[in-house]
């Protein structure tokens, strides 16, 4: 075993992996409807989801989850995203879990999200909501009732456990539904989050409509996502190369084509959303992915990565081109809120 975590280690710190099957299928889609599909539309070329497609990578996120969420847990903790930190910070291990409290607080202190008694959220819907630690989070800090969805049934049992253990049953529930397709009433929330849900979406378009859709008058709408970089106004893609280095991390990860910051603006803004914002916080997260690669480079990380399953492991070796993608400015960390008309 040791010289096989010897292995593996050395090829998490240099591996890129070769494209693989493919997600999606090939078919021809015209420049305004993969604006409008978002996701849909793989890195590479004209790649469109077909509804096979979109049920294989639900599947694989799901399964994906389920093999890793456990992994995380033991090593990070409740909370499965970024942390945020000051720029060119030196940071220890102990920094990260308090970093990642920092992300959720800094999003809501971005989206002016109002602790005042009578105006703080009663309502709130976390979509993508991992193992439930961000969702038990604002539930705690406001009093309000939480529903978190998930496309993985472990990460929904886990949840719901955690929420039984810390005292907030009656508060917080979870369960396994699709982000595109809701299971709640219009108008339900008066604070929609998703925290690093939205890069998985195959379809930006629906996902934004569903947000406001369950959006109660008046609510607030605070995505925190993945993006590439915003396009020049002389570019009508991304180059080659960072074509290529995003289709890697798609196969590792589970994910379809990438959107811009500029792209969540477009389509916030056709539907007629107000206050809308964005920043980004590639900076603040830098330290974010050489840490969780030290993590993985310990012994408890090796083995349990090698015990996992080979969805968990493919994900583990594309994590050095999220490095790359940042330090290149081809990937971006934003941050985009908005607020649905009273």
């Amino acid at each position: 075993m040791t010289s096989l975590c010897g292995a593996f280690a050395s090829t998490l710190l240099t591996t890129t992996i070769p494209h693989q099957s493919r997600l999606f299928s090939r078919s021809k889609q015209q420049p305004l409807q993969r604006l409008i599909r978002g996701g849909a539309i793989r890195a590479n070329s004209n790649l469109a989801v077909t509804t096979a497609d979109d049920q294989q990578l639900k599947k694989g996120i799901a399964e994906f989850y389920d093999e890793s969420s456990g992994i995380w847990e033991n090593i990070w903790g409740e909370h499965m995203h970024h942390g945020f930190y000051d720029p060119d910070a030196v940071v220890q291990i102990s920094d990260h879990r308090s970093a990642q409290i920092r992300m959720i607080d800094q999003a809501l202190a971005f989206a002016s999200v109002s602790e005042e008694a009578s105006k703080k959220p009663r309502s709130i819907v976390d979509v993508g909501c991992g193992i439930g630690g961000s969702a038990r989070y604002l539930s705690r800090k406001y009093g309000a009732e939480c529903c978190g969805i998930t496309l993985s049934p472990v990460q929904a049992a886990r949840a719901q456990a955690l929420a039984a253990a810390q005292g907030l049953a009656n508060k917080v529930s979870f369960q396994v539904a699709d982000a595109l397709n809701q299971p709640f009433p219009d108008g339900k929330f008066d604070l929609v989050w998703s925290m690093e849900s939205g890069e998985h979406m195959p379809d930006k378009l629906k996902f934004v409509s569903e947000l406001a859709r369950v959006a109660a008058p008046g609510a607030t709408i605070i995505i925190v996502t993945w993006c590439h970089r915003d396009l020049s106004t002389t570019e009508k893609s991304l180059r080659p190369e960072e074509k290529r280095l995003l289709d890697k991390i798609c196969d590792g990860f589970y994910l379809p084509a990438w959107c811009s910051t500029a792209d969540y603006i477009k389509l916030l803004e056709s539907l007629s959303l107000k206050d809308i914002k964005s920043a980004d916080w590639s900076d603040n997260v830098a330290p974010f992915w050489p840490a969780v690669i030290r993590s993985a480079l310990t012994w408890d990380g090796l083995t349990s990565l090698l015990q996992s399953g080979w969805k968990t492991i493919r994900g583990a070796l594309v994590m050095p081109l999220m490095i790359e993608g940042f330090q290149k400015g081809v990937i971006k960390f934003s941050i985009i809120t908005c607020r649905k008309p009273e």
